[in-house]
């Protein structure tokens, strides 16, 4: 009877431990900020994020800066893409006014044009913007 009691217990253990574990999506959809103002901005963050194993698809808009994931959580996270694209020199922007700045030399590396710490070239870009759209 004490072994049958035991056997019972020991099973009902296992049930409870393995529904308690976290079930991963495949397809999981996420949203990341991430500074940048112009195209080789959108192809470089793009491209960083699709290099992480387990992105299935990231597009970015520079004038919301949302990053768009759709990933696999079986095979990476959130914390991964923030890092690569942090790599390639773009800070990610978090709640509440706080980032993840990227390395100085990470930054330094992008375009001249690219260069969205710096107010004049931000403004520049937006001068660009709004000639475009009088045309």
């Amino acid at each position: 009877m004490k072994k049958l009691i035991l056997t019972l217990s020991i099973i009902l253990i296992g049930f409870s431990v393995q529904s308690q574990e976290i079930k991963k999506n495949k397809n999981a959809k996420e949203v990341i900020k991430v500074d940048g103002i112009c195209g080789m901005c959108k192809k470089r963050i793009e491209t960083a994020a699709l290099k992480t194993k387990g992105v299935k698809f990231a597009i970015w808009s520079p004038e919301t800066h949302q990053l768009n994931l759709i990933m696999d959580e079986r095979k990476t996270d959130v914390e991964a893409i923030q890092k690569n694209i942090l790599a390639v020199g773009h800070d990610i922007l978090l709640e509440e006014g706080k980032k993840l700045v990227a390395k100085t030399e990470a930054y330094n590396s992008v375009h001249p044009c690219c260069k969205y710490r710096d107010h004049e070239i931000v403004e520049d870009h937006k001068g660009e913007l709004k000639k475009q759209k009088k045309n």
